[in-house]
């Protein structure tokens, strides 16, 4: 059976050579990269099979990043690992077109067992997501959970970078946008997730791993 291609997308380096040793032998690693946006440039580029990423992510989110992948890339299979166990993410993560989801915590057991299941078609979600949780984002009529949903694309990039400590200017220029508009995203994000302070934007990012805590 051919390998299939894999790309990494972890910010943590010894986490990304971790993955390599326990892939390298059954899989054609064609790439790592550190951030959700080099994640979206390197899979357009290198056409990979098989993407495994995180959650938590400098520049893009990996919720943000699969939902932009597969539209794109509907092909591509995605497999997360991450540290979040939580309802909310795994929702999301498979909203986001997740066929895989499992604990950093239990990759060195269960990573291969993951990719072998998502290459043939079929889904993986580890034994350590108790069965309700599974049972539960199964559900059709499972409601949203995490009003960070009803956020647009620009508005989840815009609260991703001032919880990166960016100001009003850093992003506009780095989304290039002005400096107005980001004000006016930036206020009716606030009053959506019903946050008043700077703070507490970076709080509920934080919260909802848009990004982690340096």
């Amino acid at each position: 059976m051919k390998k299939p291609r894999v790309l990494l997308a972890d910010d943590h380096t010894f986490v990304l050579e971790g993955f390599k040793k326990l892939l390298e032998d059954q899989c054609d690693l064609v790439g790592s990269v550190d951030d959700g946006r080099a994640l979206i440039e390197a899979t357009l580029n290198l056409q990979p099979d098989l993407v495994i990423l995180d959650i938590s992510m400098p520049r893009m989110n990996g919720i943000e990043a699969a939902k932009k992948l597969k539209k794109q890339i509907p092909e591509v299979k995605l497999i997360f690992v991450t540290m979040h166990a939580d309802l909310p993410y795994v929702n999301a993560a498979f909203r986001a077109g997740a066929s895989g989801y499992l604990l950093k915590r239990s990759a060195a057991t269960e990573l291969m067992q993951a990719v072998q299941f998502v290459m043939n078609d079929k889904f993986y979600v580890t034994p350590l997501i108790t069965k309700d949780v599974v049972a539960s984002f199964l559900k059709p009529t499972q409601p949203r959970l995490a009003t960070i949903d009803d956020l647009t694309t620009r508005q989840h990039e815009i609260l991703q970078l001032v919880a990166e400590g960016l100001s009003a200017k850093e992003i506009a220029e780095q989304l290039k946008i002005s400096h107005r508009t980001v004000e006016f995203h930036k206020t009716k994000i606030m009053e959506q997730l019903n946050v008043h302070t700077t703070t507490d934007l970076v709080k509920y990012a934080m919260a909802h791993g848009l990004v982690t805590a340096s």
